[in-house]
């Protein structure tokens, strides 16, 4: 009997033993499949993140170029030239220039007080060691469908100044000049339908800075576009300018500037001028054979000549009014009409004086024309005593005449012809 309960209890140990041991295995054959399945979830996560790496292109890394923002550009200028910056105004209003299908943009641009820099750098700062830099962001635009040449000789001048200023090269980026995007190097080619975007830096040493912020505004010129490589008689366009104020009171000034007709009085900044007397779209029209001459507007100023401009109208003793008066002109003719040999004559007090326009107060250079076919417009200015003007030519009559027209070789294209308008 007792050999059968020794027997009994062995027998139930083995079962005991056995369902514990089938337990374990499971739970292990269990984790087991568990961990199986997450590595394999894990590679194929991987796996489907490197897929999708490779179908996702990799940006590729730009130069700074385009992108750059003054700040980046005023800090490299200090670290290179060991100085200290200091922003004294910054302007982001864009201003165009239409080149007949070619665009150029002043996109923005800001003065920068630069001081005690390492001598190195001294040359372009007029041998001084504190001064100011304009940094000036310029696009150039082909919207044509054919390749052009632009070199982008943007100089800076202001009134007073002995000088035209200009790029200096080791102030920014070599990669971010303009004067590198469009150099010899490429033939200044600009593509079809290509823009291109850069920096100018222009120095200026402490004396020459002072007299710039005393005007208060200053001048880049902007040349036309080529048609030829290496040729400069193929213009698109004709040249312009823009103007940029340097201050609060140049500001104003651009402000004020804006409503009188641009001539070199106004885009040069020779003075003051003050509206006395102004008409719009006249509309007035006289043929001159194949030209129709439109009188479309005229403004009277009072104009106050600056401290530089002054001894030219030293004749002046009593005052200066000067007469700016706008043409439309529509040249069906075969041949351009050159708008530097456009002359005229004012006659005033009922006929009694007359003068002859000042060609030296206009922007007319040998290249400015209207073609053959198409229209233009021509400024004309006449001096005034403002003695005169006040007490006699005022309440009196003004007639204009103007022609014959000219070529650019000077000669006569309107066979003596001319018109009269009186204002």
């Amino acid at each position: 009997m007792k050999k059968l309960w020794v027997l009994a209890i062995f027998i139930l140990s083995l079962f005991v033993i056995g369902g514990c041991g089938k337990g374990e295995n499971d739970e292990q054959d269990t984790a087991s499949d568990s961990n199986a399945q997450e590595e394999t979830s894990e590679t194929e996560q991987e796996e489907q993140a490197a897929e999708e790496e490779e179908e996702e292109p990799k940006e590729e890394e730009t130069a700074p170029s385009e992108d750059s923002s003054f700040a980046d550009l005023i800090a490299y200028m200090e670290e290179e030239t060991e100085g200290i910056a200091n922003v004294m105004y910054e302007n982001t209003e864009p201003q165009e220039h239409e080149l007949d299908g070619v665009t150029v943009s002043l996109d923005g641009y800001t003065l920068v007080e630069l001081t005690d820099f390492h001598v190195d750098f001294s040359i372009p700062f007029n041998d001084e060691t504190d001064g100011g830099v304009i940094i000036a962001q310029y696009t150039v635009t082909n919207s044509l469908d054919k390749d052009v040449y632009y070199m982008p000789s943007f100089y800076l001048n202001f009134t007073g100044a002995d000088k035209a200023y200009y790029h200096y090269q080791y102030l920014i980026p070599e990669e971010e000049q303009i004067t590198e995007k469009l150099s010899p190097s490429n033939d200044y080619l600009l593509k079809a339908g290509e823009s291109v975007t850069g920096y100018i830096a222009y120095p200026f040493g402490k004396t020459h800075l002072e007299a710039m912020l005393e005007v208060s505004t200053a001048i880049v010129e902007v040349p036309a576009a080529q048609e030829k490589k290496g040729e400069f008689g193929n213009p698109i366009g004709k040249d312009g300018q823009f103007t940029l104020s340097l201050n609060e009171a140049g500001e104003e000034k651009v402000a004020a500037n804006s409503a009188f007709y641009e001539d070199k009085v106004t885009t040069d900044d020779m003075g003051e001028k003050i509206m006395l007397k102004e008409e719009d779209n006249i509309g007035k029209e006289e043929k001159i054979r194949d030209v129709t001459v439109t009188l479309d507007g005229y403004q009277f100023t009072e104009f106050i000549p600056n401290e530089i401009e002054a001894p030219r109208f030293e004749d002046f003793q009593n005052g200066i009014v000067l007469l700016t008066v706008k043409f439309l002109l529509d040249n069906q003719g075969e041949e351009d009409i050159s708008l530097s040999s456009v002359s005229t004559k004012l006659t005033v007090n009922d006929g009694m004086q007359y003068m002859f326009d000042q060609a030296m107060l206009l922007n007319y250079s040998y290249d400015d024309v209207i073609k053959a076919g198409e229209s233009g417009e021509l400024l004309q200015i006449y001096t005034l005593d403002k003695e005169q003007y006040d007490k006699i030519w005022k309440d009196k009559s003004f007639l204009i005449e103007i022609g014959p027209f000219r070529n650019q070789d000077g000669e006569d294209i309107s066979k003596g012809a001319s018109a009269e308008f009186e204002l």
